[in-house]
């Protein structure tokens, strides 16, 4: 086997990582921005449940949390698709370390810029929006950053719910030819590699953009 007969089967894996990081960063944008603001919210109920999630999925594995979604559920009546299971726990995860990015980020935009909108009649939606939300992604971006790179990485773990992801695919390449072995992971090394670099120029070239013309 050349090593031009492994790149099939890995770019088959690729693709399906990218998948999931696409997916699972959807998820965890949407678990981030949920709970960041719940940790916010006046209401002490809406506090303690996104306290909740936020400190089970942090202190917890992240592997023990795709066992529990696909091996577990099942055992309660539910049964997820091995994707559907891995987007889920990947999603949410990161959500929770994404919601501690969202709330220190809004704590940090000046008190002043929030009395300058109340003193403009804004209700609160409109000063979220306009005034507070957009200084407080900036700062968001380079911690955004750094869990898109986390969460691509993290989607080996997929591979042990039988998921064909890279990892798998390097995987059951080395079972047909281990003396390969050096090779084929050195390749999904560079795959890796390939697929997290364009993310992490990408973040710097937005918070560039973002922050033109800002003091």
């Amino acid at each position: 086997m050349s090593l031009f007969d492994l790149l099939p089967s890995l770019a088959k894996g690729a693709a399906l990582t990218v998948e999931v990081t696409v997916l699972s960063a959807l998820v965890a944008f949407a678990a981030s921005f949920l709970a960041g603001f719940g940790r916010l919210s006046r209401r002490k109920s809406v506090r303690a449940l996104t306290a909740v999630y936020v400190e089970v999925f942090r202190g917890t594995s992240l592997l023990v949390q795709l066992f529990w979604l696909y091996y577990a559920l099942p055992l309660l009546g539910v049964e997820l698709p091995p994707l559907a299971a891995g987007v889920i726990a990947l999603g949410l995860n990161h959500g929770a370390y994404g919601s501690e990015v969202v709330r220190s980020a809004v704590l940090a935009v000046p008190r002043g810029q929030t009395e300058a909108a109340i003193a403009l009649n804004m209700t609160p939606w409109q000063r979220m929006r306009r005034v507070i939300l957009p200084q407080a992604f900036v700062m968001m971006i380079p911690s955004f950053g750094n869990l898109l790179i986390e969460l691509l990485k993290g989607t080996s773990l997929i591979s042990l719910i039988t998921l064909a992801d890279l990892t798998f695919q390097g995987m059951v390449l080395r079972t047909f030819d281990a003396s390969r072995t050096f090779e084929i992971f050195a390749l999904v090394l560079v795959v890796y590699f390939a697929l997290a670099y364009p993310l992490t120029l990408g973040m710097r070239g937005l918070e560039r953009r973002l922050t033109a013309g800002r003091v």
